[in-house]
């Protein structure tokens, strides 16, 4: 019985020791590569380790580039995006979950049609929209836009939380006087806490990640993201990898240390909220 319970097991560690390899192996070789010296990132065959390490690609990051400045805007933007979605999500949810009203499975539905879109299809219309308004290479205008990114899923999410709610408790609280943002705020939302945290995060992350948006209407250079940034350190004949992995691994770990330190909340929040009816 012993033997077989272990088999069991190993099939089970097995594809899952395959899959953490395939995910984890990128991470850990940018983070390497980005401490290695030039002639180990071309050397043949590859050194795993950097010997020596050395902290000269992270001081031409830092302070021979824009990553900086480009650091700041994308956290400015994902920020501001990620409040913006998350407050019309909030209330979009709600009224979804809570309302009955004319028009409302059209609406619900637009919502996924529009998570659903092809980034390219809606280009040159949000072009000519933010050109028309002087959003164009403007915080305000990446922020309005990566919406469309964000708030159909968000607003998934929430309803589905909001609908978990038993109806009672609003009711009790009607009767005790309490007005609809009352019951909103003070008994809805402490109640949905996973739900805002997998929202927040997932936002936040598409985001931080944006590449064709950001690509499209952040042409000016004070106005780039790191994902563009990224594309400086190429040039036709050459591309300094050191550098590239250096910038990279800056990029990337800021959504690992907050992944890792909410991962039960946001694993929790998005399990539960795509199984409530």
């Amino acid at each position: 019985m012993a033997l077989k319970t272990t088999g069991a097991r190993s099939w089970i560690y097995l594809p899952l020791a395959i899959l953490l390899t395939v995910s984890l192996f990128p991470f850990l070789w940018m983070a390497t590569s980005s401490f290695k010296p030039l002639r180990q990132l071309y050397a043949v065959p590859p050194s795993w380790l950097p010997d020596p390490a050395t902290f000269a690609n992270f001081e031409k990051v830092i302070f021979n580039s824009n990553i900086p400045r480009y650091f700041l805007n994308s956290t400015i933007i994902s920020l501001g995006s990620t409040a913006l979605a998350l407050c019309f999500a909030i209330f979009a949810a709600y009224g979804f979950a809570r309302f009955r009203f004319r028009g409302k499975i059209l609406a619900q539905s637009f919502v996924l049609i529009g998570q659903m879109l092809p980034t390219a299809t809606i280009i040159v219309p949000l072009y000519f929209v933010l050109s028309y308004f002087g959003l164009i290479n403007t915080y305000l205008g990446l922020i309005l836009v990566y919406l469309i990114l964000t708030l159909p899923l968000s607003v998934w999410m929430l309803t589905s939380y909001f609908k978990g709610i038993p109806r009672e408790l609003e009711e009790a609280a009607i009767i005790d006087g309490a007005s609809r943002l009352t019951i909103l705020f003070r008994i809805n939302l402490p109640l949905i806490i996973p739900g805002i945290v997998a929202v927040v995060l997932y936002s936040f992350v598409a985001t931080w990640n944006e590449f064709v948006f950001a690509l499209s209407f952040a042409t000016d250079r004070s106005m780039k993201t790191l994902p563009i940034g990224l594309a400086e350190f190429s040039s036709e004949f050459d591309t300094d990898w050191g550098a590239v992995m250096a910038a990279s691994f800056i990029m990337t770990l800021p959504i690992a240390i907050i992944f890792l330190a909410l991962q039960r909340l946001f694993v929790g929040g998005v399990m539960s909220g795509a199984t409530k009816g």
